[in-house]
C-alpha cells in the first residue's frame, strides 16, 4: 500500500545487563555507534525520536521515559507523545544490519488499522523492528495496563514479515557485537575485492588480521596497515614466499629482540 508519512522511535536507553551496563547504542559496528547506524537507517522518518541518553546526533529529537529504565512499554510512551505522522516505526537503537530498504518493507507491509513485525530465522516476532498506526497504536496503549511490548503490538499486528539480511539482528552480548563487526568486515572485504579485481575466495582473512595484530603490538600501530600492503605487493608481484605470512609474524613477535641485536652489532 502507498505509504503516508512516518516518524520513527528508537528505544536506545536499556541497562546493556549481558553487556557489562556498556554504553550499548554507543558501541561501535563499522566505525559508526550502533544507535547511529539505525538513525540512518530510519532516515526517511519526518521525525526521529530517540528514548534516551543525548548524543551528538544532529535532527534527532530525544526524550527519556518516566522513570529512566522502565521498560520498553513506558519508553514506547515516551517516544509516541513526539509523534504527529499517521505511522511509527518503532525500532531498537542497537540493530547494525537494518537498512532503510527494511523500513520501507515494512511500511510498504503495512495495512490500515494493522501494522507490520519483523520475524526471525524462526518465525518469532521481534517487536522492535516494526511500523505501526499512529492513532490504534495510542488507543491499545492508553488502554493497556502491562509492561509487555508483545501484549501491546500482539493484537494490532497484521503482517509478519520474514526480510533477508537478519535486520533484526541485535547486539546484546559481546558476542552478539563481534559476529556484527565481523559481518561488516566480511561485506567489506568483498566491496574491496570487488574494486580491485581480486576473488574473495583467495583472501584469507584471519591470517590477515592475524598478521596486522601482531605487528600493531610488537612493533607499531602504522606498521600493521603498511606491512598488510607490502604483503600485497609482494604477492602481485610474485615475490612472496608460502610462508610469507607466518614469517612477518615471527618477524614481528621477535622485533625488540631482532632490533636490539642490530643496534648492538658490531
Amino acid at each position: 500500500m502507498p505509504v503516508d508519512p512516518f516518524d520513527a522511535v528508537i528505544l536506545a536507553g536499556g541497562a546493556a545487563r549481558r553487556l557489562g551496563g556498556a554504553d550499548k547504542p554507543g558501541l561501535a559496528v563499522g566505525g559508526r555507534p550502533l544507535v547511529e547506524r539505525v538513525v540512518a537507517a530510519a532516515s526517511g522518518a519526518r521525525r526521529t525520536v530517540v528514548v534516551g541518553p543525548r548524543r551528538d546526533l544532529p535532527g534527532v529529537l530525544f526524550t527519556r521515559e518516566d522513570p529512566p529504565g522502565g521498560g520498553p512499554v513506558p519508553a514506547l510512551a515516551a517516544g509516541l507523545r513526539e509523534v504527529d505522522a499517521p505511522w511509527l516505526v518503532l525500532l531498537a537503537g542497537d540493530l547494525p544490519f537494518l537498512t532503510a530498504a527494511h523500513v520501507r518493507e515494512l511500511l510498504a507491509a503495512a495495512r490500515p488499522g494493522a501494522g507490520a513485525v519483523m520475524v526471525d530465522d524462526e518465525g518469532r516476532e521481534q517487536w522492535l523492528v516494526g511500523a505501526w498506526p499512529v492513532p490504534e497504536l495510542r488507543a491499545s496503549l492508553d488502554a493497556y495496563a502491562g509492561r509487555s511490548l508483545k501484549g501491546l503490538l500482539g493484537p494490532l499486528t497484521g503482517t509478519r514479515l520474514a526480510s533477508p539480511g537478519r535486520p533484526w539482528f541485535d547486539c546484546d552480548t559481546m558476542d552478539d557485537l563481534k559476529e556484527a563487526r565481523m559481518n561488516v568486515l566480511t561485506e567489506w572485504t568483498a566491496l574491496v575485492c570487488g574494486e580491485l579485481g581480486v576473488d574473495p575466495a583467495r583472501v584469507d582473512r584471519d591470517l590477515v588480521l592475524d598478521l596486522t595484530k601482531e605487528v600493531a603490538h610488537g612493533v607499531a600501530r602504522p606498521a600493521a596497515p603498511l606491512t598488510a600492503y607490502l604483503l600485497g605487493l609482494a604477492q602481485g608481484a610474485g615475490t612472496a614466499p608460502e610462508d610469507a605470512v607466518a614469517k612477518l609474524i615471527t618477524l614481528a613477535k621477535n622485533w625488540e629482540r631482532a632490533t636490539t641485536e642490530t643496534l648492538t652489532d658490531g
